[in-house]
């Protein structure tokens, strides 16, 4: 199996060390494309008009110079990877969660999509962080527990029209309670927000300040973060609302 991994954290933070642990569980054939610098928030945004460098890294590394992480995965399954195309493509492990609603600015679930789009199983991975105490990041889980959930997904035999969203809890190893898949939390409307910058220059800066409530107890969102176990939820690439397009049809006239 060919697997390429990508990330939106940068080709060198800690966590695309930690899918590579993960990733040589299940081939010795592993591929890692990644952007050269922090590109989280970057949601599925493609480079274009402007054109990118290639920078090889070391045998089977290569950096994308200002490239988003759906630039990698394109150069890395139409380019780099073209003689052989991955079967398997994992992105992150992100710093920090990926839930609910924030997946759709996500860099990291931007990777798996595109690489499910391309035509391989797509599967992103984050590690959780408690934010409130805002201690080290620990990798323990996502470095202990990824191996066998990509297993457990291939093993599911995907068929090829969803991507798969993984987070794992910031809870010891030994506490971790399972694995579920489970939809992810719909908020009531978006958590970002606009922050003016301290000094008064007229700058600001977009953070989410809080979760929104209230959350849904069968969701990603309160089963990662207060029941502690890995949640996995499969997202798919037809995002047409089916059902307000069957409402509508015959009801929108000119």
């Amino acid at each position: 199996m060919r697997i390429l991994i990508t990330n939106d954290d940068g080709v060198d933070a800690p966590g695309i060390k930690v899918m590579e642990e993960i990733a040589k569980q299940l081939s010795d054939d592993v591929w890692v494309v990644a952007p050269d610098g922090n590109q989280s928030g970057a949601s599925h945004r493609f480079t274009f008009g402007r054109e990118l460098q290639i920078d090889k890294r070391g045998p089977r590394h290569f950096a994308i110079i200002g490239g988003s992480p759906a630039d990698c995965v394109v150069a890395g399954m139409t380019h780099i990877c073209a003689d052989l195309l991955p079967d398997l493509v994992l992105s992150g492990v992100n710093n920090g969660q990926n839930l609910g609603d924030i997946i759709n600015c996500s860099g990291t679930a931007a990777g798996a999509r595109e690489g499910t789009m391309q035509g391989a199983v797509g599967i992103g991975m984050s590690q959780a962080v408690d934010y409130e105490t805002r201690g080290d990041l620990v990798w323990d889980n996502a470095a202990r527990y990824g191996a066998q959930v990509v297993r457990a997904i291939l093993a599911s035999k995907p068929d090829g029209q969803a991507w798969f969203n993984v987070n794992f809890p910031f809870c010891l190893p030994d506490d971790v309670k399972g694995i579920r898949v489970v939809p992810y939390q719909r908020f009531s409307r978006s958590p970002m927000r606009y922050y003016p910058s301290d000094n008064g220059d007229g700058k600001f800066f977009i953070a989410i300040p809080e979760t929104p409530m209230p959350l849904d107890d069968n969701r990603d969102f309160k089963l990662l973060m207060h029941g502690d176990v890995i949640t996995v939820t499969p997202v798919g690439l037809q995002a047409s609302d089916m059902g307000e397009a069957g409402r509508l049809d015959g009801v929108l006239k000119l």
